[in-house]
């Protein structure tokens, strides 16, 4: 699976993040939300905004979807 890209974001004056992701609006973080979101971003910043953003998991749905383990719920 290709790594995550396309993703950026900025921090308003009242501390709230805003993460887009193709220059939209991906997710709204605010409060200690925000603060653990800036925390964490330096490690690998396209990464942890795909995980925060919940569009992380693409790519693996056909795969799932064909396991035994998820026969009943088809």
């Amino acid at each position: 699976m290709p790594p995550p890209r396309g993703f950026t974001h900025t921090t308003r004056p009242d501390g709230t993040v805003v993460v887009l992701h193709h220059g939209r609006v991906a997710a709204t973080l605010r409060g200690a939300r925000a603060a653990e979101f800036l925390a964490e971003v330096d490690d690998d910043p396209q990464e942890v905004m795909a995980r925060w953003t919940g569009n992380y998991r693409h790519g693996n749905e056909r795969t799932a979807k064909n396991h035994p383990r998820n026969a009943d719920r088809r």
